[in-house]
């Protein structure tokens, strides 16, 4: 396995640690949880985005 295959693999098995323990978290901190994230996403948006270019 190349090093590109491999670091993708272990992003994927990162990401998946994630969701798990963001599903364990009780709601209201889950809601916390994404309250958090809306309001980075709103700090910092990503190239493209609001300037009228398509959704991916």
């Amino acid at each position: 396995m190349d090093a590109g295959k491999e670091k993708e693999k272990l992003d994927e098995v990162e990401g998946l640690r994630l969701v798990r323990a963001f599903l364990s978290l009780p709601p209201h901190k889950r809601a916390e949880v994404i309250a958090f994230v809306e309001e980075l996403a709103h700090l910092h948006p990503q190239p493209g985005e609001g300037d009228g270019a398509p959704a991916r």
